[in-house]
């Protein structure tokens, strides 16, 4: 029971970090000019890496731990979900944001914007999956009798 709190803890603040940063941080951040746009991605991006990154493989790995324990569907997939975002940002995001960080600000234009329009959409995707992983794991407390 307690790797499904733990699990679910995690998860929480991994998808409440990731919508922030979709709902509120990114679309401010797209408001700006190209220059300052780029030169605000940057170091939050730097600064959002490892919390974000490490709370999707604790969360994981917990919500695993409750799977073995508690043979209920929800804690394997939402382990799975949460786990996902490792594969999906290393395959999918990552060529973006190595483009992204290899630009100096004043070399920002129409391509980082779109670049950074393109980044906020992948991101999207990642609060998608930390939400629905939250969900299940939710659900899988509310579940054990």
């Amino acid at each position: 029971m307690v790797a499904g709190l733990v699990a679910l803890i995690l998860a929480t603040l991994f998808a409440g970090a990731a919508l922030y940063i979709s709902l509120v941080e990114h679309p401010v951040r797209m408001d700006l000019e190209d220059a300052p746009q780029l030169a605000q991605w940057q170091p939050s991006y730097k600064r959002a890496l490892p919390i974000q990154a490490g709370l999707a493989v604790l969360g994981g790995a917990a919500g695993l731990v409750a799977w073995y324990q508690l043979r209920d569907w929800q804690w394997g997939a939402a382990s799975l979900l949460l786990l996902a975002n490792w594969p999906f940002t290393m395959l999918v995001i990552m060529p973006t944001n190595k483009r992204l960080m290899a630009l100096a600000p004043q070399e920002a234009g129409a391509v980082s914007r779109a670049m950074l329009r393109r980044w906020g959409e992948l991101h999207g995707i990642r609060s998608g999956l930390g939400s629905a992983a939250s969900l299940l794991f939710a659900w899988g407390v509310l579940a054990i009798r």
